[in-house]
C-alpha cells in the first residue's frame, strides 16, 4: 500500500506513484484502440494506425514519467512535446475524429513539463489545434473534448506546482531544524566559555597564591585551597545547569542533522522530514535521538555504506503505543567484533527510558531499531 501524504521512502514507492499517476490518463486511449478494432479502416490504414499509437504513447510515457524524476533538458521537452503535437494531428486527420483523445495527452504533458509561462500559452494552443482539425474529420467531436484538454492541461500545471512547493517547504523544514541544532551547539559553547572562562581563571590565581603562601603561611595556603574547592564545586554546578538542555536532544533537530552527516560522507539517505512526536513523553524522544546520533555515527565512521534509510513509525503493541526509530545501511557493519562502547550505552539508555535495542547485519546491510513508549494509546494514530 502506497502511503498518502508522505514521501516515497524507496525506490519501489516511487515508481507505484508514478504508474499510478500516468496508469489515470492512460483512459483516454479507449477510443482510438477501439477504432482500430473496429475494422473501419484499410490494413495499411490499421498498421500504420497501431504503429502511430505505440510511438505516441512511447514518447508520452518516456516524456512524463522520466520528467516526474530527474527533468530532461529544456530543448529536449520542447521538442517531444512539439513532436506529440504533430502526431497526434497527423493521426486525426488519417484516422478520423476518434482520435481526438490523444489531444489530452499532448496538454497533459505541456502542463506538465513545460515552464509555468510556457505551458499557459501551450495549452490553449494544443486546444486551438484540435479545433482546427476538427473542422476537417469533426468539428462535433473536437468541440466536446476543448473543454476537458484545457481543464486537464491547467490542472496538471497546478498539480505540479503543488509538488514543487511541498518539496522546498519540506526542504525548508529539514534546514530550520539544522539551524536550531547549530544555534543550540552555539548557546551551549557561548554558556561554557563564559562560566568556565570565570571560573578556571580564579582557580589559576589562588592555585599560585596558595603555592607562594605554602612555605611561610600554611594558615593563608588552606584558606586559598578551600576557595578553590568552592570554586570548582560552584563550577560543576554552573556547567551542569548549562547543559541540561543540550542533554536532552530532540529527533528533529538530529534527523536534520543526519542528513548533513550522511552528505558529507557521500552516503545518499532517505530520512523522513516529519516524526510524528505528538505526545510522546520527553524521555523516549530523548533516547530516540541519541540513538539516531549513533547509529548515524556508526554509518559515517564503520560502516563504509553507500545509501542509509531512516524510518519512524508509530505502532501499537501489545504491551501499548511505541514509537520506533529504524535505521538501515547497506555497509559492512563494522568489525563484527560485537557490540561497541556506544551501542552497549545505548542499549542501557534505552531501556531507562522503558525501550528496546535491536542491532544487528541484515541480508544488504547492517540495521538498527530502537523502541520506545509513544505515549497514551489515544495519541497513536495509524500504526500497524
Amino acid at each position: 500500500m502506497i502511503p498518502l501524504g508522505q514521501p516515497p521512502r524507496t525506490g519501489r514507492d516511487l515508481l507505484l506513484r508514478k504508474l499510478l499517476w500516468i496508469g489515470v490518463w492512460l483512459v483516454f486511449l479507449s477510443s482510438p484502440i477501439h477504432d482500430l478494432l473496429s475494422g473501419h479502416h484499410t490494413t495499411a490504414g490499421t498498421v500504420g494506425g497501431w504503429l502511430g499509437l505505440a510511438v505516441f504513447v512511447g514518447v508520452y510515457l518516456t516524456l512524463v514519467f522520466r520528467n516526474m524524476g530527474t527533468p530532461l533538458a529544456p530543448r529536449f521537452v520542447i521538442i517531444l512535446v512539439a513532436f506529440l503535437g504533430v502526431l497526434a494531428t497527423l493521426l486525426c486527420l488519417t484516422l478520423g475524429p476518434s482520435w481526438f483523445g490523444l489531444y489530452c495527452y499532448v496538454s497533459v504533458a505541456c502542463g506538465a513539463t513545460l515552464p509555468l509561462r510556457a505551458a499557459y500559452w501551450a495549452i490553449p494552443g494544443t486546444a486551438g489545434v484540435m479545433l482546427l482539425v476538427g473542422l476537417h474529420v469533426g468539428e462535433r467531436e473536437a468541440q466536446d473534448l476543448v473543454i476537458l484538454v484545457l481543464l486537464i492541461g491547467f490542472a496538471m500545471t497546478g498539480v505540479v506546482q503543488l509538488i514543487r512547493t511541498t518539496v522546498e517547504l519540506r526542504r525548508a523544514r529539514a534546514t530550520v531544524a539544522q539551524l536550531a541544532a547549530n544555534e543550540e551547539r552555539l548557546r551551549l559553547a557561548r554558556d561554557l566559555h563564559d562560566l568556565l572562562g570565570h571560573s578556571l581563571s580564579l582557580i589559576t590565581l589562588k592555585s599560585e597564591l596558595a603555592g607562594r603562601m605554602l612555605p611561610g603561611h600554611p594558615d593563608k595556603a588552606a584558606q586559598q585551597v578551600a576557595d578553590i574547592e568552592q570554586v570548582s564545586r560552584q563550577a560543576l554546578v554552573d556547567v551542569r545547569e548549562a547543559v541540561t538542555g543540550y542533554r536532552r536532544p530532540r529527533l528533529a533537530a538530529e534527523l536534520a542533522g543526519a542528513q548533513v552527516a550522511l552528505a558529507a560522507a557521500a552516503v545518499t539517505a532517505d530520512i523522513p522530514a516529519e516524526t510524528g512526536l505528538e505526545g510522546v513523553p520527553e524521555d523516549s524522544e530523548s533516547a530516540l535521538a541519541w540513538a539516531l546520533r549513533e547509529a548515524v555515527t556508526n554509518v559515517v565512521r564503520h560502516s563504509g555504506a553507500s545509501r542509509c534509510t531512516v524510518e519512524v513509525l508509530r505502532r501499537q503493541t501489545l504491551d501499548g503505543p511505541v514509537l520506533e526509530l529504524s535505521v538501515e545501511d547497506n555497509g559492512s557493519g563494522g568489525s563484527g567484533k560485537g557490540p561497541g562502547n556506544g551501542l552497549t550505552g545505548l542499549t542501557e539508555r534505552l531501556e531507562k527510558a522503558g525501550g528496546t535495542l535491536e542491532a544487528g547485519r541484515v541480508r544488504h546491510g547492517f540495521r538498527l531499531v530502537a523502541r520506545v513508549p509513544a505515549g497514551t494509546a489515544a495519541d497513536v494514530g495509524s500504526g500497524s
